[in-house]
């Protein structure tokens, strides 16, 4: 028990966060989530996200259309991939939920009702291989593991040999002999059995055996789902949950007839093809199937036959008495280029590989590698479809060669010119996990062939092969306009490449190579002379294998492993398909105009990936015969695959509560129909596909109003406004909810838009439980709470490149809001406040830009940009209100009462749909107002003034301006430098602002004028206006340009910038600002000069201070700086 114990705890799953922030003094932390815990309480109790369709008792069916019940009754329905039920969710799924989270809050506060719905994926193949490998934890050691040993770094346990490594795990192993490890290293546990992961995941070590019962896991799995979302905040109307699987029986009638209709319509059939395939599980393994692989399908190659005419000496020793003398012999070849084996001068092995010869028949054998062979033992080579291999210990080789021993074999070359044969030669880049582990060369058109034989040629007696076998012949074979009719020969030359080891090169020309002779090149020899590569290709492939002398072969076209760890092959099989792709054209087509015109993806990367997407995708298997999930309903020995029983349910949401109350449907919904009555038909009433009958009503045994509820639901709520999921989804989930939307449902009720992201980066790196980045929603929510968790998210970003949650932010988040909340409890308090008219330039200047962040705050919100959203509602309103304060202060004024509780109000609504807990707290508790913020409507505010903007941005920019330059001043004196001033001592403040504008500006303002259409500004005109100026002029001429241009696209008039007038009168604004100025600085005297043109020379009024109205000539010449809008100041010293 000892080991075991040990074992357990290695796999503490704080091991995972071990490299996260470690949180210190929790007081505020911990006082926001007691609040957070009272109002997610709070919610769920009174059921405030559970929404309904108007029912129709309010509007009865068929009176209005539905499209106007959707406008007089506006609604918000957005959906995220719904989870897979195999472990907990991590902070990335909380990412791509918050897109949806948030979206629903601000709906519900334009007046919306809304739904957000949230079910449990528990279909296909992880749970069912997960649960049979404990299964096997268990019976090899006992019911709790108690006979489990430690292994140690080399997987050797205590008392037994190491288990025998799996093809996929040879390389690894290797691996991990021959590294060093550190101390941590050494101690770490690799999680090779599932009760080990199940450790890891937190279960406890008594629980586990359970889970060797796949239908556990459905029930464990989903109700921590719901508690970490509830603790996320999360505005989910959790009656419309469900499974999938058969284990709900309404969804899987549900099912049934999706998959039924599908293939009335044809898109489902039945067929012949290729597709990834797990011998172990005797099934196809689909994206959702796999642990490593996703998104890799089968790559189609042509098999050569190169017959051997004569062994080579060693390989004639080897096969001897193992193979009739009368068999034939072929080295297998597979080529992406059939159309070039005109040109065929040798066939290339790798001389350190190891290949099998394979018996295909009495008097047929292949040479190939043994992962090759494999491969074809699932295409009808050495099995037939009904009697597939489990193991590849059920295909042995006849007899095995290394490469170096058959090099120099005499075979023969279908189509090449060379009639004797061709020989078998060496070459090192041969790889044994792609193609065959043979390949043919033709050095005409492929720059490596013709770089390998050269080198071979060259080296001859270094490579122990005859010099003449590498310089045969190498015809022409292609014609192309850039490169001629010997390809490789001009790029290898052209590209100075002198060996097969230039592969940086090498793998530039091939490229070349290959576009210019395909989609240029015309064929000059064979049965298709003078036809274009293009279409030549296709006609010699087809005429190779129609005599004899090729044939048809698949593989992966990268490295697929299945989840019940399995080395994944193509397989060449009869199965139920989805007709995605260019064998249904129109549905193709549909799919992609809906993308293109119709359907929102709020970013260009997001629409080029589906475009991409439907250019490559074709035939989707749709069952299998191990896992979970419902059944095929015309062949039930197969399942519905988990990425075919996922596209539309977000259609099953809407009327699931109606149907059952728990999310297996043991107990009636709100509705009394059971299973067996939602028959085929009914789902095409609730879905708009037909109308109601009397042969329904009667076959279903449904009250009409019943049916009509239903439908009432699905009408309202659909099209489903959003769907968030991770961009990874496009090329197969996405996809296909597309594609089977459209076919299934009318055009009305088609998704209105579709919303990608990128992975969460954690801390700026990717999140990985082995390196200890990595973490839970649950462990996120604990360490920080849910509305810094919520903010940290919204701060991440919004585009489809990956995100970064960073712990920090998130710590920091915390502060400022226990911070803001106290403060909002105290000034609420505070009987020193002002009140009367708020008619101060402070009041006004901060009541104006309170008003413009409630609407930038708005525009950003619907445009679903959360990141700048938060910045205008959290971050600068709270700037906003810091800005009034100081100034008030300042001024030695208080703030006013009015305004400071509105800020209050403002403040908790625009946060809402992001922080909702901390935003009902202030609502309820704080302001007192009498129901939850939930309910409460986005804030009704006039729009900004442009004039009180511009003094704002005046104040700030003059305020910094003044402060920064007496800083200056002290950082010089600190470093020994001349200073103007010094910052210590008694000093006064000069500020002058001029009463006109300079004439040189005239002429800039007209060229603004002329580019100015009222709405826009002409860039290019204005641009090559200013540059006619010449580069000296424009020096000074740009800045003030530019700032024109910022005040006409801020909102100020035309009329008010061209009559070279300031929206607000600058005099004023100073006079108020020298008590706040005098404060800041510490300067005994403020003056505020005005300055005027008197002539020749500047001359000034004092407008503030002791001298007023006293008029003074010879000023200093910073004075002549100050332009209407930026005025110029001085500092000097004065007595104290």
């Amino acid at each position: 028990m000892a080991t075991v114990n040990g074992a357990v705890g290695a796999m503490d799953p704080k091991n995972s966060s071990k490299n996260t922030l470690k949180m210190e003094n929790t007081e505020k932390r911990d006082t926001l989530i007691e609040i957070e815990k009272r109002y997610q309480k709070k919610w769920q109790e009174s059921g405030i996200f559970n929404a309904t369709a108007p029912s129709i008792s309010e509007i009865p069916s068929g009176s209005m259309p539905a499209p106007e019940l959707r406008k007089k009754h506006p609604k918000y329905f957005g959906t995220f991939a719904y989870p897979y039920m195999n472990g907990t969710l991590h902070a990335g799924h909380s990412f791509t939920i918050s897109k949806v989270e948030f979206t629903a809050g601000f709906s519900r506060m334009q007046g919306k009702r809304v739904l957000f719905p949230l079910g449990y994926h528990c279909t296909g193949m992880p749970i069912k291989a997960c649960a049979d490998k404990l299964t096997d934890d268990v019976r090899k050691f006992g019911k709790n593991f108690e006979h489990y040993e430690d292994e140690g770094p080399d997987g050797v346990g205590q008392t037994g040999k190491p288990p025998a490594p799996t093809q996929a795990e040879t390389k690894e192993d290797i691996t991990k002999f021959t590294s060093k490890k550190g101390k941590a290293a050494a101690k770490t546990v690799k999680m090779k059995y599932q009760f080990q992961i199940m450790l890891a995941l937190g279960i406890p070590r008594e629980e586990i055996h359970e889970f060797a019962d796949a239908h556990h896991w459905l029930q464990y799995f989903p109700p921590l789902c719901k508690q970490d979302l509830n603790n996320f905040g999360a505005r989910i109307d959790w009656r419309r949950s469900m499974t999938t699987t058969d284990a709900n029986p309404y969804y899987d009638a549900f099912v049934r007839w999706q998959m039924n209709r599908l293939r009335e319509l044809d898109k489902i059939q039945y067929g012949v093809r290729y597709t990834i395939y797990s011998p172990k599980d005797g099934q196809p393994c689909m994206d959702h199937d796999r642990n490593e692989g996703e998104g890799v399908a089968p790559q189609d190659y042509t098999a050569l036959k190169l017959k051997v005419i004569e062994w080579a000496p060693k390989a004639a020793e080897i096969v001897k008495g193992k193979i009739p003398k009368s068999a034939n012999v072929y080295f297998v070849p597979a080529t992406l280029r059939p159309e070039t084996m005109y040109g065929q001068t040798c066939c290339f092995v790798g001389p350190k590989i190891v290949y099998g010869v394979f018996k295909v028949s009495e008097n047929e054998y292949y040479v190939v590698t043994k992962r090759a062979a494999w491969n074809m033992a699932f295409q009808g080579t050495f099995f037939k479809s009904d009697s597939f291999a489990r193991d590849a210990s059920e295909l042995p080789a006849v007899v095995e060669l290394i490469g170096s021993e058959v090099v120099g074999t005499l075979v023969t070359a279908p189509l090449s010119i060379h009639k004797q044969g061709v020989r078998i030669l060496p070459m090192e880049s041969v790889l044994p996990t792609k193609g065959t582990g043979v390949v043919t060369s033709v050095p005409s058109d492929s720059p490596d062939d013709y770089a390998t034989v050269q080198d071979l040629a060259k080296k001859a007696d270094y490579y122990g092969i005859q010099k003449e076998w590498a310089q045969l012949e190498i015809p022409p074979i292609i014609e192309t306009p850039s490169y001629g009719n010997l390809t490789a020969k001009f790029l290898v030359e052209k590209m100075k490449i002198n060996s097969p080891k230039d592969a940086k090169q090498l793998v530039e020309a091939k490229d070349l190579a290959y576009k210019e002779g395909y989609y240029k090149g015309t064929m000059l020899i064979g049965d298709f002379k003078g036809q274009p590569v293009e279409a030549a290709k296709p006609k010699v492939r087809e005429a190779l294998i129609k005599s004899g002398e090729a044939f048809e072969y698949a593989e992966p076209n990268g490295h697929v492993v299945s989840r019940s760890g399995d080395e994944c092959v193509t397989a060449y099989l009869g199965q139920w398909f989805l007709n995605y792709g260019e064998n249904d054209p129109q549905w193709r087509d549909t799919v992609l105009d809906h993308i293109k015109t119709s359907m929102e993806t709020y970013s260009s990367e997001t629409q080029n990936g589906f475009e991409k997407n439907l250019e490559w995708l074709n035939r989707w298997a749709c069952a299998r015969t191990y896992g979970l999930g419902s059944k095929l309903p015309w062949d039930p020995k197969f399942l519905v695959e988990s990425l075919s029983d996922s596209t539309i349910y977000q259609a099953y949401y809407t009327i699931s509560y109606l149907l059952h109350s728990d999310i297996f449907g043991t107990k009636p919904g709100l509705l009394p129909i059971k299973p067996d009555q939602m028959i085929d038909e009914v789902w095409d009433y609730i879905f708009c596909r037909r109308e109601l009958s009397d042969e329904l009503l009667k076959s279903c045994r449904i009250k009409k109003a019943d049916l009509e509820t239903m439908r009432r639901e699905f009408e309202y709520w659909y099209p489903l406004d959003m769907n968030s999921s991770g961009k990874d989804l496009i090329p197969n989930h996405l996809t296909f909810f597309l594609y089977v939307h459209l076919a299934l449902f009318p055009k009305e009720y088609w998704p209105r838009s579709v919303r990608a992201n990128g992975h969460l980066l954690l801390n700026g790196d990717k999140m990985s439980k082995s390196t200890g980045n990595f973490m839970t929603l649950k462990d996120a929510v604990k360490k920080f709470g849910a509305d810094a968790c919520r903010i940290a998210l919204a701060d991440a970003g919004d585009g489809v490149e990956d995100a970064n949650f960073e712990e920090a932010v998130a710590n920091q988040i915390i502060l400022r809001l226990y911070t803001l909340k106290e403060w909002c409890e105290e000034v609420v308090r505070d009987t020193n406040l002002r009140t009367g008219p708020a008619d101060q330039l402070w009041d006004k200047l901060f009541e104006n830009e309170v008003n413009s962040l409630v609407h930038e705050a708005r525009q950003h919100y619907e445009a679903l940009d959360y990141k700048v959203a938060l910045k205008s509602a959290f971050y600068d309103f709270t700037s906003s209100r810091d800005f009034y304060r100081e100034a008030t202060t300042a001024a030695s004024i208080s703030m006013h009462r009015t305004l400071i509780l509105r800020y209050v109000e403002l403040q908790a609504l625009l946060i809402t749909p992001i922080a909702p807990h901390w935003a009902d707290y202030i609502w309820q508790e704080v302001l007192h107002k009498p129901d939850t913020i939930q309910n409460a409507l986005w804030p009704t505010v006039p729009h900004h003034d442009p004039s009180l903007t511009a003094a704002r941005e005046y104040v700030r920019a003059t305020s910094s301006a003044i402060t920064s330059a007496e800083a200056a001043q002290q950082k010089r004196k600190e470093k020994g430098k001349n200073i103007m001033f010094d910052p210590k001592l008694p000093k006064k403040l000069t500020i002058f602002y001029a009463a006109s504008f300079p004439a040189w500006q005239d002429s800039y303002l007209e060229i603004v004028r002329q580019s100015f259409d009222g709405t826009s500004i002409n860039e290019k005109e204005l641009n090559m206006k200013v540059q006619a100026k010449g580069k000296q002029e424009m020096k000074r001429g740009m800045p003030f340009v530019q700032g024109l241009k910022k005040r006409l696209m801020a909102g100020e008039s035309g009329s008010v910038v061209f009559e070279r007038k300031l929206p607000f009168e600058e005099g004023d604004v100073l006079r108020q600002m020298v008590k706040g100025l005098r404060r800041t600085t510490g300067c005994k005297i403020v003056e505020v000069v005005k300055v005027e043109d008197d002539e020749a020379e500047k001359v000034g009024t004092v407008m503030v201070g002791d001298g007023k109205g006293e008029k003074r000539k010879e000023l200093p010449s910073v004075a002549g700086g100050a332009v209407p809008g930026n005025p110029s100041f001085y500092f000097e010293n004065i007595e104290a």
